[in-house]
């Protein structure tokens, strides 16, 4: 059983990159602790795109973005008071209660639901930089721990890097549950994916 040491993903027989991240996989003789070969394979370029990313890959970014993660129990919290409160105020009675939780009910459904859309498309724009993006070496500047968001009895990470492409600098952030390995400390190098004609879009390579 071989393990990507980026998302987890297990595979029966070896491959060189994740179908699911992108990520480069340890050869077979090496796969018994991926975690000492994530520092190592951060140095390696990677390949020439398109690269597998699998679709699916929107759902684990969109696990690990606070962001979304808060919008989501906004959303959820609407959609409950929306479900109590359009019943009550279709009772005469009891329209003075339903009418306050059914306008909360779609506030909240509404600004929830608006967050979570607008981070699913940037989840998507991710999937794409990580596919076809090029390559440039840049370097992390920040690693924050965001201790506010509870997931899974983890707390997301905010990784922060910067690049240049054609002389101007660029700056990115990416969002992980994974507790970052020793090379995505700030200070060091890595590679970051971005797409030539929106430099603005990019991702750190391989995704943590």
């Amino acid at each position: 059983m071989i393990t990507c040491p980026w998302c987890g993903t297990h595979y029966a027989a070896f491959q060189s990159n994740c179908k699911n991240c992108g990520g480069p996989l340890p050869p077979p003789t090496q796969a018994a602790a991926p975690e000492r070969e994530a520092p190592a394979a951060r140095s390696v370029p990677p390949p020439p795109p398109p690269r597998p990313i699998s679709d699916s890959y929107v759902w684990r970014l969109l696990a690990a973005d606070g962001g979304a993660i808060v919008a989501g129990i906004f959303a959820m919290l609407g959609a409950i008071f929306l479900i109590v409160g359009v019943p009550l105020t279709i009772g005469i009675i009891t329209a003075f209660v339903g009418l306050p939780f059914a306008g909360l009910g779609i506030v909240l459904l509404g600004v929830g639901g608006l967050v979570l859309v607008r981070r699913y498309e940037a989840a998507r724009k991710t999937v794409s930089v990580l596919r076809h993006g090029e390559a440039a070496r840049g370097q992390i500047t920040d690693l924050e721990e965001n201790l506010s968001v509870r997931v899974n009895g983890r707390h997301p990470w905010t990784i922060k890097y910067q690049f240049q492409v054609n002389g101007r600098n660029y700056e990115g952030k990416v969002s992980t549950l994974n507790r970052p390995d020793p090379q995505l400390q700030p200070g060091k190098a890595a590679y970051v994916l971005y797409l030539p004609e929106a430099p603005e879009l990019n991702a750190l390579y391989p995704h943590p």
